[in-house]
């Protein structure tokens, strides 16, 4: 099966590389806007896997790109939730008028399957109530929000139109291995390596918001069975199902690496949601039990991949 990633060199695209990769029959495409982005797959010397430079503009050839293509991946953003609202209009035609551009490509080269990966996170909103199920009304309070539930909205619009099949994964908050530790995305992995490194950990608020934390090999694992799965639903949230504060990630990594945190807490931000956890009883029913490991397993994987992977 030929598959293309676009987006495909970041966090959840190298995983989710890799794991397709492993299952083997597949030629691989890896598609993402800088050489460099690439490294760590190329370190991984995957089988059948190839790799081409090339941004997600309005004016792209998608075409040239998706030729030949089974199943596409989109994983591509150019922006993230606490930032997104800067640069409301830019943003939405970075990623909205690109990504309807690209789905016309996918109907013009006869493209088998799209996943796109939206956002369990930001698509529902600050006035549900948790836990969030696919029906919940979305009301988002980001750009990044608004971006994720209008491209799911164009998806249905291209099948409805030219019969594009799709699956729409709402993924909650995953964490592990290959996630950049910058601070802009990924409470478990930034605090995590701040830790390890004896910094400053900066908590937004009194560590009170809650979220549905997932650790990456669970949720590659995830979207491989809705990706490569049938079923009468489209549209799918994935996480682990249940909430956890922010207040209670911090204790769960000071007790599971043993080092004591340098915390400050400051205002918190508007984008910032509440409390926000999924309702995954639609995937159990046509995939099965999920079963994710605990915060704290995956809090020690990831403290582990990063002293060897960061040398710390």
């Amino acid at each position: 099966m030929k598959i293309a990633l676009f987006g495909g060199a970041g966090f959840i695209g190298v995983n989710l590389t890799r794991a397709l990769a492993q299952q083997g029959g597949h030629d691989i495409t890896v598609i993402d806007a800088r050489e460099e982005f690439f490294a760590p797959l190329k370190q991984m010397e995957l089988p059948d896997v190839h790799f081409a430079v090339s941004e997600f503009p309005v004016e792209q050839d998608f075409d040239r790109l998706l030729a030949g293509m089974d199943v596409v991946y989109h994983l591509v953003s150019t922006t993230n939730p606490s930032t997104s609202n800067k640069g409301i209009s830019h943003e939405l035609e970075a990623n909205i008028v690109a990504t309807s551009r690209f789905l016309e490509s996918c109907v013009r080269v006869g493209v088998g399957r799209v996943i796109f990966l939206s956002s369990g996170g930001t698509v529902y909103g600050k006035e549900q109530q948790c836990p969030l199920n696919e029906n919940t009304p979305t009301y988002p309070i980001s750009s990044y929000g608004i971006q994720k539930i209008t491209i799911e909205k164009l998806l249905y619009l291209y099948h409805y139109l030219h019969g594009l099949d799709y699956r729409v994964i709402r993924l909650a908050n995953p964490y592990g291995p290959y996630q950049r530790p910058n601070g802009v995305l990924g409470a478990v992995v930034t605090f995590t390596y701040k830790a390890l490194r004896q910094e400053e950990i900066v908590v937004y608020g009194d560590g009170s918001v809650v979220r549905d934390f997932i650790y990456i090999d669970d949720a590659v694992r995830g979207i491989l069975a809705v990706a490569q799965g049938e079923s009468e639903h489209r549209i799918f949230n994935l996480g682990c199902g249940y909430g956890t504060s922010i207040h209670d990630v911090l204790v769960e990594i000071e007790k599971s690496i043993d080092i004591s945190l340098n915390i400050t807490y400051k205002e918190s931000r508007k984008v910032d949601v509440p409390v926000n956890y999924l309702d995954i009883s639609r995937y159990e029913k046509y995939y099965g039990s999920l079963n994710p490991i605990s915060l704290g397993e995956g809090i020690r994987k990831t403290a582990e991949f990063m002293k060897e992977y960061y040398e710390l």
